[in-house]
């Protein structure tokens, strides 16, 4: 952590292990989610689109070392970056057997200039077995396992259509606890009925067990999803940006300062977002939760 940033980034992380920029390239796998698939639910969480987090690239017939090819040219282009993470971030990247896992890992680790990964998944879709094949890659690369938990309250989770409990997140932490694997847990600001105190009180109780790294994301709404119709019926309302700045930084003043913050804010596609507009510009979140921070004379863990 730096005293002009406040809290624990992710580029800076990356460069302090790697000594210099470190560049991630988006994996689309192929892959489906249980909670769209009909094993868990068809719909999906309510804010989840047909696409999901998806890129559609293999969809387009781009193989795994295809996209890693055009997005390490694209990142050499701009940030002339010789180190990269990929991250297998459409649906659920640990929804398939053992032996597929291993084929998708080891395509894409075998590419040039690549130094670990990122596997984004659900806690409901891991196992011992599958703990210990990706810990085998925690030997020679970086490796985070992440999953998306969004909130510690079971009401929320049942709200949002999400298909798990906190309990089942705890348990899938607990699991990668004796390995070298690093875990990130995502979490969603904004959720239907959620207040500030219960946002914090998630912060609080993941800091205690034992992750590395946490996604803070925004609920948008975008079109196709069920949070659309909510939101065109007036039963759901967006965060105003004053309120979600506020609410990051109290988020962060309660997480332990060695947690890296991998993400700050939601990314949403300009095609796609119906509210709030202001999601697009994340330059002034990013500045306003400094300036914030800085008013407070504050940073990650001042309350942890």
């Amino acid at each position: 952590m730096t005293n002009k940033r406040r809290y624990l980034d992710y580029n800076s992380y990356l460069k302090k292990l790697y000594g210099e920029r470190v560049q991630k390239i988006v994996l689309d796998s192929g892959l489906d989610c249980p909670n769209r698939d009909g094993s868990i639910s068809k719909g999906g969480c309510i804010y989840c689109n047909s696409k999901g987090s998806g890129s559609g690239l293999w969809d387009k017939g781009l193989s795994i070392t295809q996209q890693i090819e055009i997005g390490r040219n694209a990142m050499t282009r701009r940030y002339k970056a010789k180190k990269f993470m990929v991250y297998f971030q459409s649906y659920t990247n640990t929804y398939t057997t053992c032996s597929n896992m291993k084929k998708m890992y080891d395509e894409a680790l075998g590419a040039d200039g690549i130094v670990g990964m990122s596997i984004g998944t659900r806690p409901d879709c891991i196992s011992a077995e599958k703990i210990d094949l990706i810990a085998t890659y925690s030997k020679n690369y970086l490796v985070w396992l992440e999953y998306g938990l969004q909130s510690i309250h079971d009401r929320t989770l049942e709200l949002i259509n999400r298909g798990h409990d906190f309990e089942c997140f705890v348990k899938a932490v607990e699991m990668a606890q004796n390995t070298s694997i690093n875990i990130c847990a995502h979490v969603i600001l904004g959720l239907p009925e959620e207040n500030r105190e219960m946002m914090i009180q998630t912060a609080r109780t993941i800091g205690k067990l034992g992750i590395h790294g946490v996604k803070i994301h925004l609920l948008y709404v975008v079109k196709g999803t069920l949070l659309e119709k909510m939101w065109q019926s007036g039963s759901y309302k967006c965060m105003t940006q004053n309120d979600y700045v506020e609410t990051v930084c109290d988020f962060i003043e309660n997480i332990p300062d060695n947690i890296v913050i991998q993400r700050i804010t939601g990314d949403p596609h300009p095609d796609e977002l119906i509210g709030p507009a202001w999601a697009l510009d994340k330059q002034s979140t990013f500045d306003m939760i400094q300036q914030t921070l800085e008013l407070r004379n504050s940073r990650q863990g001042k309350f942890f």
